[in-house]
């Protein structure tokens, strides 16, 4: 199946429902609206000389236009590029070089910087200047022509990965993976016509693209599209669009702990709370369910899985805090260094097969087949176990292990001591040099405001929970932890502090 199916199959089912709406305005989209809004881009594609397989990029905050436009793209086959705003210049310059974009939709904010951008590449491209908000681009007529056929094996989405170390890779996901992954989205969390997900993500980041803006189209449910995560209007954006589910990230979930209780009525209509992207300190999960009465759903997934990939059961008294939950709309395994299965309870990394996985890297062949076993399964890079009952632990990642005099330290097994401290806000542990044991444990913390907490309080603590080895030899007090966009901690980053 495709994008367009899917867009097609909910304006003849229900047009006039809404698909989505904004939390800064009226303005709203049904699914004949955005059908009929998909049929319209591609004209106007088309008039620019872009067909089937080419590539559009995307430099755009959220919006409901930034939305039709990805969608609209997709529908008509084309590959769309949403370009993380985020990203240094030069990383910037180098995603819409690599990604051999033809066209480029830019916001007007954004207008000079990607012109610039674009100045010292070999081709040509057209860019478009597009309000994030409106509901038309400038050019786009009423002309309503049928898209020629498109095949569910074709690339749909060219999203890079966030590049921690080097330039980043191009992930190649096509429609048979996208609308696979929404479908399962949907079914794993029970959601009906009748659910609506507050969208606070950006729209370049895999989480939102996948779980907030294509969900909803498995389950003709809609979405909130809010500009951009505010800790002070979160729960009245939900309360006013009457939002029956979120989507967040640990970040946010740390943010909105910190923050006043929300009014009980912005609450009430608030079935669950989904946190992706990044491990949930299993002390945030517990008060935050304990502050605002929403059980926490935590999944994982990949760029290259389109997003999610595990979860823990809807039922609350199923799920086990801690895990990423079991495989969903996947199947997956424990692997060792050669590839080969192993039993529950041992760690190695975790490895993952299904539909929704990833076509391979863009332009990058030796990239694809490192990412995957000779048998075709593909390795995720995260470290972790399996238990008996199914659900997978993810301890770390296999380029983040701290390995001590030949013994492997798990980062995230350091970071959930610190979290336990009353005083401590945010905290990572990263592997650094040591002449003696090849590498020793350097811990980065964030206190709480207005709360103190030294070095010797911090190395005591961590002694009684973790013992002399994998106490952090190093603590460094910092006001904030780098993050990608995805809100997962950039380890690496912090010994450039």
């Amino acid at each position: 199946m495709t994008i367009r199916a899917l867009i097609e199959g909910w304006e003849k089912a229900a047009p006039d429902a809404v698909y989505a709406l904004s939390t800064e305005s009226p303005a709203r989209l049904s699914f004949a609206d955005l059908a009929a809004g998909s049929r319209r881009i591609g004209a106007l594609l088309r008039r620019h000389g872009l067909g089937p397989g080419g590539t559009v990029s995307l430099v755009m905050p959220n919006g409901l236009q930034t939305l039709r436009l990805l969608l609209g793209s997709m529908a008509n086959g084309l590959i769309v590029n949403p370009v993380n705003l985020l990203s240094q210049a030069e990383q910037m310059r180098y995603v819409l070089g690599h990604s051999d974009c033809k066209l480029v939709f830019v916001a007007p904010e954004w207008e000079a910087s990607v012109r610039a951008l674009l100045a010292g590449l070999d081709r040509e491209v057209t860019v478009l200047v597009a309000d994030p908000d409106a509901l038309r681009l400038p050019g786009e007529d009423d002309s309503d022509i049928a898209a020629e056929p498109l095949a569910p094996s074709a690339v749909a989405l060219l999203m890079y990965t966030s590049g921690t170390t080097g330039m980043p890779k191009g992930v190649m996901l096509t429609q048979a993976n996208l609308v696979a992954n929404a479908r399962s989205i949907s079914a794993e969390h029970a959601l009906t016509p009748a659910d609506r997900v507050l969208g606070v993500l950006p729209l370049y980041h895999i989480n939102a693209f996948a779980v907030t803006m294509l969900a909803p189209l498995a389950h003709g449910g809609s979405v909130a599209v809010a500009p951009r995560f505010s800790a002070a209007r979160f729960w009245q954006q939900a309360f006013d669009t009457q939002c029956t589910w979120i989507n967040v990230v640990p970040t946010i979930i740390s943010f909105l702990l910190e923050g006043g209780a929300p009014d009980a009525a912005a609450l009430s209509q608030l079935r669950f709370c989904r946190s992706a992207s990044a491990a949930l300190p299993p002390e945030h999960l517990l008060a935050f369910e304990r502050n605002f009465g929403i059980g926490i759903i935590e999944t994982m997934g990949l760029t290259e899985c389109v997003a999610p990939c595990f979860s823990n059961p809807l039922d609350a008294a199923q799920r086990k805090v801690g895990s990423v939950g079991r495989p969903s709309g996947c199947e997956a395994r424990i692997i060792d260094s050669a590839g080969m299965p192993l039993p529950d309870g041992q760690r190695g990394e975790i490895a993952i097969r299904g539909p929704a996985v990833m076509r391979g890297y863009y332009k990058n062949d030796a990239a694809t087949t490192a990412a995957f076993t000779p048998d075709g399964w593909l390795r995720s890079g995260d470290l972790g176990h399996r238990d008996g009952d199914g659900f997978y632990f993810v301890t770390g990642r296999l380029k983040e292990l701290i390995i001590k005099g030949g013994e492997n330290i798990a980062p995230r097994e350091i970071d959930e001591v610190l979290l336990a401290h009353p005083a401590v806000l945010d905290a990572a542990a990263v592997g650094m040099p040591d002449k003696h044991y090849g590498q020793e444990v350097l811990a980065a913390v964030v206190l709480r405001e207005g709360m103190a907490c030294s070095e010797d309080e911090l190395r005591d603590f961590c002694l009684q929970r973790l013992g002399r080895y994998k106490t952090p030899k190093v603590f460094r007090f910092v006001t904030e932890l780098p993050r990608g966009p995805s809100g997962k901690v950039q380890r690496l980053r912090l010994l450039d502090a």
